[in-house]
């Protein structure tokens, strides 16, 4: 329904002549007559105004269902850093209610944990920054090391802090309820191996390789990545190579022996492949993974004017194959080049 024919529903539901929402709103009859009948549209600044005067959200003014509601915002979750506090609250009652639609149900436990997780993100850098500051003033104190270990993923020495045992035990019960579902198990196998338990890790490796619906190159990296973890670096590095030469040209390959470089601090093996991967991924858009691990490559190198170029590649990237124009995600990128440009002088 288009927006002008929406206010005029809202305003006879409400039993307001044109000249009443005009009042309340600050303007004319005229003006209203003109949205109603499509001669002219409210400014973008005047719809949290005319929400409030109907008592409904600024998506309830456009009369959208309730899919292209899950995907506006789930688009504004990628493209903000931080979301106003009323519109978050719109989107967390909104989302609550879903919830408890059984149609709905699963997308909207989706999207809320999104929610949060963006909310908490959010607060997370504020946290990290001021336990920065503090540390900096405090240095030979560890009262906020564990809030960088928290929001920043810092290594945490202490075994009991650092291990995945509840990943690992969320995984095995998942596993349990979908004995057939390929994802349980390869999440499960990436902690395992994580905590170095690879013989557990092995033995659910047979049990995926059974199931239908698997990633035979996915699966056979794993391989490498168990003998890695037994410190069986020459078993590893001949199964990567193995796997290379049987799909030199396939980019979930490329991509996989890149990130099994790079965890061997082989950067310039690593950097080689994700460039490959990059150029052969067929799916478009392409994501900027391989894009932002050569920049991270680059400044763990310390050449910073090439780190500094790759942000440069994936700003394009967004606009040219995404169509950002104005985003966060834009302008955090931009931010980040600059410092490097800086550092590379």
């Amino acid at each position: 329904m288009e927006l002008g024919k929406r206010i005029k529903q809202l305003r006879l539901k409400a039993a307001l002549t044109q000249e009443d929402l005009g009042e309340r709103l600050g303007l004319g009859a005229q003006a209203i007559s003109k949205w109603e009948n499509g001669v002219t549209m409210p400014d973008v600044a005047q719809l949290p105004s005319i929400a409030e005067v109907f008592g409904v959200t600024i998506d309830d003014l456009f009369d959208l269902s309730v899919e292209q509601r899950f995907r506006r915002i789930e688009n504004r979750l990628d493209v903000e850093d931080s979301l106003p506090q009323d519109v978050f609250l719109e989107y967390e009652s909104f989302l609550k209610e879903q919830v408890n639609d059984p149609k709905q149900k699963k997308q909207a436990l989706s999207l809320i944990s999104y929610l949060y997780w963006h909310r908490s993100e959010m607060y997370g850098k504020k946290a990290a920054s001021y336990a920065k500051e503090s540390i900096c003033l405090n240095p030979g104190e560890k009262d906020c090391q564990w809030i960088l270990q928290k929001t920043e993923r810092h290594v945490a020495w202490d075994w009991n802090v650092s291990n995945h045992t509840n990943a690992i035990e969320f995984y095995l019960e998942l596993v349990k309820q979908s004995p057939n579902e390929p994802l349980p198990y390869r999440l499960l196998i990436d902690n395992l191996i994580a905590d170095h338990r690879v013989d557990e890790a092995e033995s659910y490796l047979a049990k995926l390789e059974t199931l239908e619906r698997v990633n035979p190159i996915l699966e056979s990296f794993y391989h490498a990545y168990i003998a890695l973890a037994r410190y069986k670096e020459k078993e590893a590095d001949e199964i990567v190579a193995s796997l290379l030469k049987e799909h030199p040209e396939e980019s979930a390959c490329l991509f996989e022996a890149a990130q099994y470089y790079v965890k061997k601090a082989d950067y310039k093996s690593a950097i080689g492949l994700y460039e490959k991967s990059f150029e052969n991924e067929k799916r478009r858009p392409r994501f900027t993974d391989e894009l932002m691990a050569i920049a991270d490559i680059y400044e763990i190198m310390g050449d910073y004017g090439n780190a500094a170029a790759t942000y440069g590649r994936m700003q394009t990237l967004l606009r040219e194959e995404w169509g950002y124009t104005e985003s966060d995600q834009l302008n955090s990128l931009e931010k980040k080049k600059q410092e490097l440009l800086k550092k590379s002088r």
